[in-house]
């Protein structure tokens, strides 16, 4: 695995703006990242993949496991959603998508940092905008990116007639990533509606979920956590909606790093797993603490012996933490790249590289676009 320097396109702005991207930069830096590409090999795409779909068929036995023995404090899931996870579950309600992070040099098997498997961003860049850069740069190469193309089939299987499509208002990134579902969704024959999480409210009389025009919601794809949604007035009355959700309840306990510890009890020494615990004793003083619940890197802390090297700020942990053996990140002139591998349908589908100055991957961090 290489990485290398380019020029970028010329009005490369315009290009990705048309695209649908339109946060690609920050006040004082770019987030889409043309200036640079990773280069990798088939084989190590490969063994991206494999790892990917190992992993995700280890992370729904890890789950069934959290049912079956009531782990549900281990993974911090309120009482009052067990329920809905409960039910979700038994029905194997339908499951869209997700990313693995994982830590690759290209040479050692590929690492579990965690799974965003409840509302994962940083779809569009991976899924069109890195795709439409190789047609530019490199039109005879090939990209590990099949994840449009995916979705769509997956629309078409998941027995949806119709969807809303929510996200929080004002928030141009997960605007945008939900509009971009919405269309593969209407690209797959389902008729769509745009709506906010803000807007939506219950129907006392009907009993149901409504949109702004007081539309019963069938369907809803919610860029929206569960673990929020668990606190918001409206969630005592999931448990008697019948809405199907995208992603559904079950997901609590995928996109939860409390699994981490679960998965290495169950599968101690996997090749694609790093050593987790609830308690940070047995890794040797080189860990990093994570809490249970997050997001964009927040509240993460890395320590080698005993001392603090790196931390990030954030409202996160009152739910607990976890403790993962620090992974080994490959350090390309001080650029820490994490593989963010997506999954559509329970199948590895595409390949989307985050990087940064420090190991913490945050929520400033670079897209940086691949080929092989």
């Amino acid at each position: 695995m290489r990485r290398h320097t380019i020029s970028c396109r010329a009005g490369w702005q315009a290009r990705v703006e048309k695209q649908g991207l339109t946060y690609h930069t920050h006040e004082s830096s770019p987030y889409w990242d043309e200036s640079a590409y990773y280069q990798l090999s088939a084989a190590q795409v490969d063994a991206l993949e494999l790892a990917a779909n190992s992993l995700h068929a280890m992370c729904v036995e890890a789950a069934g496991a959290v049912v079956d023995r009531g782990w549900w404090s281990r993974l911090a899931i309120p009482e009052s959603m067990v329920p809905c996870v409960l039910r979700s579950w038994e029905r194997d309600d339908f499951s869209l998508y997700g990313r693995f992070d994982l830590a690759y040099d290209g040479a050692r098997p590929p690492k579990l940092l965690e799974y965003n498997a409840d509302t994962p961003t940083a779809l569009l860049e991976a899924s069109v905008i890195q795709w439409f850069w190789l047609q530019d740069c490199f039109p005879s190469s090939d990209q590990f990116n099949s994840i449009h193309e995916r979705l769509i089939q997956a629309w078409k299987g998941s027995g949806f007639r119709s969807a809303h499509f929510a996200s929080v208002k004002d928030h141009a990134e997960d605007e945008q990533t939900a509009l971009y579902i919405q269309d593969t969704a209407h690209q797959a024959g389902l008729a769509t509606q745009q709506t906010h999480i803000e807007d939506i409210g219950w129907d006392p009389k009907a009993r149901c979920f409504v949109d702004a025009k007081d539309s019963r919601i069938e369907s809803l794809f919610k860029l929206y956590p569960w673990e929020w949604m668990a606190h918001e007035e409206f969630a005592q009355f999931l448990p008697e909606d019948s809405a199907r959700f995208v992603e559904p309840a079950w997901k609590m306990l995928l996109s939860n790093k409390g699994l981490l510890s679960v998965l290495w009890e169950l599968f101690p020494n996997h090749p694609n797993l790093l050593p987790t615990f609830d308690v940070p004793e047995r890794l040797g003083g080189r860990y990093a603490r994570k809490p249970k619940l997050s997001r964009e890197g927040q509240n993460v802390t890395l320590v080698v012996d005993g001392r603090e090297i790196e931390k990030t700020g954030g409202d996160y942990g009152e739910e607990g933490y976890v403790f993962q053996q620090m992974a080994d990140l490959p350090d390309f002139s001080g650029h820490f790249p994490v593989m963010g591998v997506w999954v559509v349908n329970h199948t590895a589908c595409g390949l989307g590289i985050r990087e940064d100055r420090k190991r913490i991957t945050g929520n400033l961090s670079r897209f940086v676009p691949h080929m092989f």
